[in-house]
């Protein structure tokens, strides 16, 4: 098979789809790996070391028109549709349910669209777990950044001094994403409260760190009690496949302490409060309601070092997969893959997000 892993272009994203071990591992089995020029460079890897791997480089032309398999990390972008061949196939973070126009354009060429974010194994979610940890760890530091005065912030040092209360954190999800962030927020001294539907999600958090965090269920009593002296304020919902559901309305930010911080890193999937919308790592952060909202869609591009090699531990075995098998027998023999299936030869495969984005949804037993 030939594999084409572009340099992305998304603002500030520095990771790349596929590391130079990765093309190491992918030659015995006789495919062909075309890397664009300098697609590597954000994560430190150089051309030179994909050639000695073993790859191609080529450029962005070339590789498109000719890879039947495209791995990337973060979904196209408007000047990459064109570049899409009908019936490719692409692996990478699509985040459908935030992206009608891409959802259009896949079902439209018929592209096989392989999404990270909803392959699951075992009732985990193997790709997206690595980048939300990362996500999750960063977050209570966006936020402990963005509360500084001289950003925006209201000026409060998270971690308190002596005689004086540290900040009060309150994480929407009790995921991967929101443990890790429990993690630091704990570590760094803040009162934190943590809330999610599932109770063992809870109960895991109170035996994680007992007496140091408040577990509540996710009720809109909670939300608008526990918001009201937040500091920070974490959204860390997913629905696999699906749009999050928006927890916290643009009134109730009214009741929050003026220079609070939220960071929702859900904004990917559309965002758990009502004001939230996409944000850039050059221009991370605006204010609503005196509230300062940090939701910059790939929040782990801005560590691409870590993030590059954690995600391309996980996804490896699953594009050897694809590649050796081929993409229709892989979808069709490999439950796990399919898990990832959200377009398939112009239809929607994938329920959760055909009922999210009211679209008519095909089982692959179906099409086939």
């Amino acid at each position: 098979m030939i594999i084409g892993v572009p340099k992305e272009i998304k603002k500030g994203e520095f990771r790349v789809g596929m590391t130079p071990y990765g093309v190491e591992d992918l030659k015995p089995d006789n495919h062909t790996i075309l890397i664009e020029t300098d697609a590597g460079t954000g994560s430190y890897f150089s051309d030179d070391e994909y050639r000695n791997a073993g790859a191609e480089i080529v450029d962005r032309n070339v590789l498109f028109g000719k890879a039947d398999l495209i791995i990337k990390v973060k979904e196209p972008l408007l000047r990459e549709y064109a570049m899409l061949r009908d019936n490719q196939a692409i692996f990478t973070f699509l985040h459908l349910a935030a992206n009608q126009e891409l959802i259009d354009l896949l079902l439209k060429k018929k592209i096989t669209g392989l999404g990270y974010e909803t392959l699951q194994k075992d009732g985990s979610l193997p790709l997206l777990a690595p980048m939300s940890e990362i996500a999750g760890r960063m977050a209570p530091i966006m936020a402990a950044y963005y509360l500084q005065k001289i950003h925006g912030g209201e000026g409060l040092l998270p971690t308190g001094v002596l005689g004086v209360e540290p900040a009060k954190a309150v994480i929407l999800g009790a995921g991967v994403v929101g443990i890790n962030a429990v993690r630091d927020c704990v570590g760094l001294g803040m009162d934190t409260v943590v809330m999610d539907i599932r109770m063992e999600r809870l109960q895991k958090i109170d035996e994680m760190f007992p007496g140091r965090v408040k577990t509540l269920p996710v009720t809109i009593h909670n939300i608008k009690e526990e918001i009201k002296d937040a500091d920070i304020v974490i959204g860390a919902v997913l629905v696999p496949g699906g749009k999050a559901p928006v927890l916290i309305k643009r009134d109730m930010l009214r009741t929050m302490k003026k220079g609070a911080v939220i960071v929702d890193v859900s904004v990917d999937q559309g965002g758990c409060f009502e004001t939230s919308h996409p944000t850039t790592h050059d221009a991370p952060v605006y204010e609503v309601e005196g509230i300062l909202h940090y939701t910059v869609a790939n929040m782990p591009g801005a560590y691409p070092k870590t993030s590059t090699i954690a995600l391309t531990n996980v996804t490896l075995p699953y594009i050897k997969t694809l590649a050796n098998k081929g993409i229709d027998k892989a979808v069709t023999e490999d439950p796990v893959i399919r898990t990832a299936l959200n377009t398939y030869k112009g239809f929607i495969v994938h329920k959760t997000l055909a009922d999210s984005m009211g679209y008519d949804y095909k089982s692959l037993d179906e099409i086939k």
